[in-house]
């Protein structure tokens, strides 16, 4: 390529509004590791209930006798003993006015659009910093409808009977893995949702979850329950600036959609490349009810993320959508499992991955039909496009089909970008590189088209700067 042809297709976006980091003002810095006695302090400062404080303990002791998982990718250079688990920010909770944020802090969500988005797009904006939701509104129109929209720590205080009920409890069990046990010790901000009866949202809510200090942990949690004939699209963002030293996010997410209520879960996690993410997501789905899941993964050094779905109710269904990109000293292990309970229920799972510089992205799922699960549905498809030879794709499926009436369909391609389509495309005057980008935005397009126009724009945006000077 020469050097004007370099110059012609060269992308100016710059990344620094995900990797500038403020100076750390902290009010409170839990020293590194996790004991007893940090998880008890956690819950001391929120003033929680006895009931929460016992599944934060129930957690810490499971964490302790469960064994790191070995079966994905390596985990041995993420030492626990080096994480702070809990910051506090020196900024006023929960405001409801960006100018009560402190300056420097508003100015990273300025950066990222989160007012901006919240004023043209969005019914309700969450916005959290290390271990603190610092900002949370919801508009008064669905404020009075009844929607409820706060963070977490803020529901445990003003609807302690809805958060005892369905926090880690029939959704994510505490002792699901290493990771949820983990969670469960010392969870902290995160948003909290419940859709009345009814209740049809017509424009997204959204949080997003920002991580600055070195070695930090970011352990939020996400619980949204939409009650029978409700709708609701909520929009998960997350980023952090770059350090040397390694940094954890282990959130969790639950979801309950009663009967015949609708749910679309949207998230772009876009972690620095020294973060390790160990996210569980989980949505419970009752009769004629509907989850939508609509994944893009692409920072972190490591991710292990499945989202499922568990089809209790007849007629319920799960649609799930996800890219991974990889590049890079990046692992993305991601893809998603279904459940199977009822009768006559349907899913999909249409998984996209992108693998250049010598990163690695794997298809992990789960299929599951349970004895009973008569007429289920079921469609699986894995494509995965290698931009080199040092790069690596792999497919990890599985299958535990336990009744005959099902329609299962299991689809996997893996590919390089062939040079057929690159020389057509520049026998038309494109560069190879403008030639490249049409391609994989040409792959990626099914997930684009799922998200709202401006994080479409986001997440093309963010896959043409992971693309910078694949050609060399």
């Amino acid at each position: 390529m020469t050097e004007a042809t370099t110059k012609e297709t060269d992308i100016t976006i710059s990344r620094e509004r995900f990797d500038h980091y403020n100076k750390e003002r902290l009010r409170y810095r839990a020293v590194p590791g996790i004991n007893e006695e940090i998880v008890r302090e956690i819950s001391r400062q929120k003033q929680e209930p006895e009931w929460m404080l016992k599944k934060r303990l129930e957690g810490f002791h499971k964490f302790l006798q469960m064994p790191t998982p070995d079966w994905g990718p390596s985990l041995a250079k993420l030492n626990l003993s080096h994480i702070h688990f809990y910051m506090v920010p020196d900024a006023k909770e929960n405001a409801d006015r960006w100018e009560d944020v402190p300056e420097d802090i508003k100015k990273t969500f300025d950066k990222l659009g989160i007012p901006e988005a919240e004023k043209n797009a969005l019914a309700g904006v969450g916005a959290q910093y290390e271990s603190s939701v610092i900002y949370h509104k919801l508009k008064k129109e669905w404020e009075d409808k009844g929607v409820i929209f706060l963070d977490c720590d803020e529901a445990v205080k003003q609807h302690p009977e809805l958060v005892q009920k369905y926090f880690m409890n029939r959704c994510v069990p505490i002792g699901l893995h290493k990771f949820t046990a983990l969670h469960a010790a010392v969870w902290s901000g995160g948003t909290f949702i419940y859709i009345p009866k009814g209740v049809k949202l017509h424009t997204p809510l959204q949080a997003y979850f920002r991580m600055n200090a070195k070695r930090g942990g970011q352990f939020e949690h996400t619980l949204i329950i939409v009650d029978e004939g409700a709708e609701v699209h909520y929009i998960e963002g997350c980023s952090a600036p770059q350090y040397t030293q390694n940094s954890l996010h282990a959130g969790c997410v639950e979801i309950h959609v009663l009967k015949g209520a609708r749910a679309r879960y949207s998230s772009i996690e876009n972690w620095s490349k020294n973060t390790y993410n160990l996210n569980t997501k989980r949505a419970v789905v009752s009769e004629d009810g509907i989850i939508e899941w609509v994944n893009g993964n692409l920072g972190s050094c490591v991710t292990m993320l499945y989202p499922a779905s568990v089809l209790v109710g007849d007629r319920s269904t799960s649609h799930f959508i996800g890219i991974a990109f990889a590049g890079a000293g990046q692992n993305q292990d991601t893809g998603s499992k279904i459940i199977h309970l009822g009768k006559n229920t349907s899913s999909t799972i249409q998984s996209k991955s992108i693998s250049r510089d010598g990163g690695i992205t794997s298809y992990r799922g789960i299929l599951s039909v349970k004895q009973g699960a008569i007429n289920t549905t079921s469609s699986v498809s894995c494509d995965a496009l290698m931009m080199d030879n040092k790069s690596q794709s792999n497919t990890y499926p599985y299958m535990d089909i336990k009744e005959d009436s099902v329609d299962i369909a299991h689809e996997a391609t893996v590919g390089k970008i062939s040079e057929e389509q690159i020389f057509y495309l520049m026998s038309r005057g494109l560069s190879e590189e403008a030639a490249t980008q049409m391609i994989v935005s040409g792959f990626i397009e099914p997930v684009v088209k799922e998200l709202p126009l401006e994080y479409a724009v986001e997440l093309n945006r963010l896959i043409q700067l992971e693309m910078e000077g694949s050609l060399g």
